[in-house]
């Protein structure tokens, strides 16, 4: 199995996951010519997508649903909320979620709906599954359940939201209705929330966690940018693993939504502390970039 995202952010959502001959597009933020370079990037043409997953109605998710799915002729899975709230445009094939969010197979991947509190009609996350190696997704929660606890344990990988540092959204220049719905209960994930549900999770197969964050006058650069590969926009920053238990490396990456389209996974590099996410017993060191990629910028999962 592996996954790139396309990009995290208020400006727009999106993550591609593939295993064997299935591809899934989870989100589709970004207007349909947006998210077809930052496709071509991954040398991904779009109509090898399989299906579109739906995680909730809000602009920054949704804003290229219709126009992609008609484009390509794609079915779009989604709950019977977000379909009632009419924000998709046009799709010709539209398919509801299993109920009581039951999994279900689409090609060879197994998919785990999951619900989460966020203001919107029906929102979910999901856990994806191929031959051992697991993906969980979770961004867009206001507070963690224990429900979600559990859907999220044993991961390869994950995709964990890390939206804001509570003192900086207090104390910066957003009106206080912002403050109140990104901070409240339905709204988004802190730092502080997002590393407490790390500290709960079971780490014994993690691998790979990407926190996905606004890209953050809260993250300030560490680098000169473009420096590391060329890309325009992008932060020259050395590639971190952190030691998980029985000295396992488990490497944390950064979704920045301010660099290139298509390059959207980078390294976490030390002082950007409102995303470091320690593991219990865990350390820091260098590592080279890793390899097995779609090509250059998606993580691998072994299969087990």
């Amino acid at each position: 199995m592996r996954f790139a995202s396309l990009g995290s952010g208020s400006r727009g959502n999106a993550t591609l996951i593939e295993a064997a001959g299935t591809r899934l597009l989870l989100d589709c933020g970004f207007a349909a010519r947006e998210l077809e370079q930052r496709l071509a990037r991954l040398a991904v043409s779009p109509d090898s997508v399989d299906a579109i997953l739906v995680t909730h109605e809000h602009q920054d998710h949704i804003r290229g649903v219709g126009a992609v799915a008609r484009r390509y002729g794609l079915p779009v899975w989604l709950t019977h909320g977000t379909r009632r709230s009419g924000r998709l445009g046009e799709v010709a094939d539209t398919r509801l979620l299993p109920p009581d969010h039951k999994p279900f197979r689409i090609g060879d991947i197994q998919v785990s709906p999951y619900p989460v509190p966020h203001d919107a009609r029906e929102p979910v996350q999901f856990v994806f599954q191929c031959k051992g190696s697991r993906l969980g997704v979770l961004t867009d929660a206001g507070k963690v359940t224990p429900h979600i606890v559990a859907m999220l344990q044993a991961c390869n990988a994950l995709l964990l939201e890390c939206n804001h540092d509570t003192q900086m959204l207090a104390s910066g220049p957003y009106p206080p209705s912002l403050q109140r719905r990104v901070g409240g209960q339905l709204g988004h994930l802190s730092n502080r929330q997002a590393a407490q549900l790390l500290g709960s999770l079971e780490h014994a197969r993690l691998e790979h966690l990407v926190a996905a964050s606004e890209r953050a006058q809260q993250l300030p650069p560490t680098g000169p940018r473009g420096a590391a590969n060329g890309c325009p926009g992008d932060r020259a920053a050395p590639e971190h693993q952190l030691s998980g238990p029985g000295n396992r490396l488990v490497r944390v990456l950064r979704v920045d939504e301010s660099i290139s389209p298509g390059r959207c996974c980078r390294a976490l590099s030390p002082g950007e502390g409102a995303t470091k996410l320690p593991l219990p017993q865990g350390g820091c060191r260098k590592t080279p970039s890793p390899t097995g990629r779609m090509p250059q910028d998606s993580l691998s999962l072994r299969e087990r």
